[in-house]
């Protein structure tokens, strides 16, 4: 079983502690078996003040680091020389370097600066909380930030944004370890989105319409149930009963996204989840999932993901499962 460890420091924010076991501790396979085993450690064993007013106490010392498959760093506001001189304290030296080399390194928040401070994020794309970016960049110009997205995973490391962002990680871990279903089974028992893209912007606008105005989410739930079908922005502005401008402007505030690039990212979606879950073949995909061919969702997947339909489905399902060979382009 796959061992998930949380380093837990002086400062902890209650709520990014609380998502690593939520997450993974609920992952099951379709046969109903664990996938994960979390465990919570400090630097002594000690227990550790949180941000709020209580402490937690833990059953593990930072030896527990050094059996970890992955290690996540839950955000603190108590970071200390780490966020002002960029150096790591003694206790945190010391417990880092019981890591395993190859183990995932996974920071929530805040918590970038502590694998920054250690020099696992020198040369490597990272993100941490919007606010903090600009000071983050300063204190390690070696790290390339990213302060405009939810989530970077950079294979061995991955960072989040604040808060909910590190929701939206711990999912992604999980779809890339075992496939959407089981992610999207875990989403459902937090009642939260099953998917967020990792590009989408931490920081939207998004005032909330007055009780009187109307809102787009009844066509967003009436376009979900119609993504095989062309839906062009003049179909969705009649069905919310607005023009095609007000409908853009207020989708775009509700949403954060143009109704066209929503539509992408619900079509290319659906298409993981039938890549991950039939035997339909590209071409059929392709249409199920609104793209029209498998040019065009190859072209979408591509971008989106980074990766072709053939390589997607190869990745989560085994080899012998597929259907034969994915249609050239020219098909």
């Amino acid at each position: 079983m796959h061992r998930v460890v949380m380093f837990a420091m002086d400062g902890v924010i209650p709520f990014e502690l609380g998502i690593p076991p939520r997450i993974f501790g609920i992952a099951r396979s379709p046969e109903g078996e664990r996938l994960y085993e979390v465990l919570t450690c400090t630097a002594d064993g000690a227990p550790v003040r949180t941000d709020a007013d209580f402490s937690i106490a833990v059953d593990h010392g930072a030896e527990a680091l050094a059996d970890a498959d992955t290690v996540v760093i839950p955000a603190t506001h108590a970071l200390g020389p780490v966020s002002t001189e960029g150096r790591l304290t003694r206790p945190m030296a010391d417990a880092i370097a019981l890591i395993r080399p190859g183990t995932r390194l996974v920071s929530i928040c805040t918590a970038a600066y502590v694998l920054a401070a250690a020099g696992l994020l020198d040369g490597r794309p990272a993100t941490t909380h919007w606010s903090h970016a600009e000071h983050f960049q300063k204190l390690f110009p070696q790290v390339r930030v990213n302060p405009d997205v939810l989530f970077v995973d950079d294979g061995d490391v991955l960072t989040s944004a604040g808060v909910a962002a590190g929701i939206d990680l711990c999912l992604h871990i999980v779809r890339r370890d075992h496939g959407t279903e089981v992610a999207n089974r875990v989403a459902r028992r937090c009642v939260v989105p099953p998917w967020r893209d990792g590009g989408q912007a931490q920081f939207i606008e998004r005032p909330l319409p007055a009780p009187t105005v109307t809102t787009t989410a009844a066509t967003r739930a009436w376009a979900l149930e119609r993504l095989h079908k062309p839906l062009p922005l003049s179909e969705l502005a009649a069905h919310a009963r607005m023009s095609r401008r007000t409908f853009t402007r207020r989708f775009r505030d509700e949403v954060g996204l143009s109704p066209g690039q929503w539509l992408i990212l619900q079509r290319v979606e659906l298409a993981r989840q039938l890549l991950e879950s039939s035997d339909l073949p590209v071409d059929g995909i392709a249409l199920r999932a609104g793209f029209g061919t498998a040019a065009s969702l190859r072209q979408h997947l591509q971008v989106v993901v980074g990766v072709s339909p053939l390589a997607y489905r190869r990745t989560f399902r085994p080899v012998e499962a597929a259907p034969g060979p994915e249609p050239s382009p020219a098909a």
